[in-house]
């Protein structure tokens, strides 16, 4: 199996990541002692103990990389044998990029990061309503250890607490305060609570609804101008239209590449080894914010360990390998550099600004003129098919 789509760098490691993250904060967890769910139950790593993945805390996506954007020290045309004609072609349907799509995008990319959330008072509370409670827990009218909570927000529907729970908020207005009814799993770790009915006596502060900023220009000026260049919504639209048109582009283009491009003999092991770590390096970030060894985290998220995950994204490893070097072949052939100009006259472009410090700070200058290099041999390629 082929990726065939194109993968840009700064999204690679979120893309890996993403999933296992979000089983992390949000997989089911029956056995606590209160009527919410909590996190996946992991043990601490002995401090004690060797890390044989402690080196992933200082990942340098730099690392490889030389001054120009290229895998330092390989030739990629001893890899990948480029055809005097690439035989590239591009559909109408990547040359086109609709109204609605613009909308759409900017919408569930950009509108969302600013939404604010208000707090409701004037109606009964329903199914996926984010509700903020108060609760006491008792049992034969004994507070209980972890049956109480201030100011919790709890969507209601998610199952996040013990069954039975949500529904009997559902119909509430804000400010009523009422019992609500349980049973503990007969097969609870706790003893002291297995089976047995519990009351919680709640109270409903409020519902949480979430308001989406309306799209005009004065929004365009105030929160996209500084970064962006944008001052309106016109310009806005611009930015994404092309934005958008450059990636099914790229990605079409890519994915011919992809079929009819293989890499020949056997990789430099310090690549292979980069995209390891690069695959690696989030995942252990988490595990540390948990707490945890990175094959517990692993664990938590359904694989037997790091090792195991590791294999299961060779397809993706090997195709980010791929990626690598058909793009460096490509601007090996046309001659395209990345050089610190280049970098910073490209996020002027892109970002309004050539300030690339934050970014540098985080990623490091080369790993970044990668970047900009593959953007720059696919630009020369759809100017190529277009002319």
């Amino acid at each position: 199996m082929k990726l065939s789509t194109l993968t840009r760098p700064a999204a690679l490691m979120t893309a890996a990541v993403l999933t296992l993250s979000l089983a992390a904060c949000g997989e089911k967890e029956t056995d606590t002692a209160t009527a919410e769910t909590a996190s996946p139950e992991t043990a601490a790593t002995d401090e004690n103990a060797a890390d044989p993945y402690a080196y992933l805390a200082d990942f340098d996506y730099s690392s490889i990389f030389d001054d120009n954007g290229y895998v330092a020290g390989v030739t990629a045309s001893d890899y990948i044998t480029l055809p005097e004609d690439l035989g590239l072609t591009l559909s109408e349907e990547a040359n086109t990029v609709s109204d609605e799509d613009v909308a759409s995008y900017i919408s569930e990319n950009i509108l969302v990061n600013y939404t604010e959330t208000q707090e409701v008072t004037d109606r009964a509370a329903a199914d996926g309503d984010t509700v903020n409670i108060d609760y006491v827990g008792t049992v034969d009218g004994v507070e209980f250890d972890g049956g109480s909570a201030e100011g919790y927000d709890l969507t209601l529907g998610s199952g996040t607490f013990i069954d039975g729970f949500e529904e009997q908020i559902v119909g509430h207005m804000p400010g009523d305060s009422f019992d609500v009814t349980v049973t503990f799993p007969e097969d609870f770790r706790s003893t002291d609570l297995a089976g047995k009915e519990a009351v919680f006596a709640t109270t409903l502060n409020y519902i949480s609804e979430t308001v989406t900023p309306e799209l005009t220009d004065d929004f365009v000026k105030e929160n996209l101008s500084e970064n962006l260049g944008l001052d309106s919504v016109a310009t806005l639209n611009s930015y994404v239209s092309d934005m958008l048109l450059f990636s099914q582009q790229t990605n079409e283009l890519y994915s011919q590449l992809s079929e009819n491009l293989t890499v020949q003999g056997e990789v430099p092991a310090e690549l292979t080894k980069y995209f390891e770590d690069y695959y690696l390096s989030s995942p252990y970030l988490y595990a540390q914010m948990y707490g945890v060894s990175l094959d517990e985290f692993m664990q938590a998220n359904g694989f037997d360990s790091a090792a195991a995950y590791l294999e299961s994204s060779r397809t993706y490893i090997d195709g980010a390998i791929q990626q690598t070097l058909i793009l460096q072949a490509l601007a090996e052939k046309y001659g395209i550099t990345c050089t610190t100009e280049t970098l910073e006259n490209q996020f002027q472009e892109y970002f309004g600004s050539s300030d690339t410090s934050s970014y540098v700070n985080y990623y490091g200058e080369n790993y970044l003129k990668m970047s900009i290099l593959n953007d720059l041999v696919m630009e020369k390629l759809v100017e190529e098919v277009n002319a």
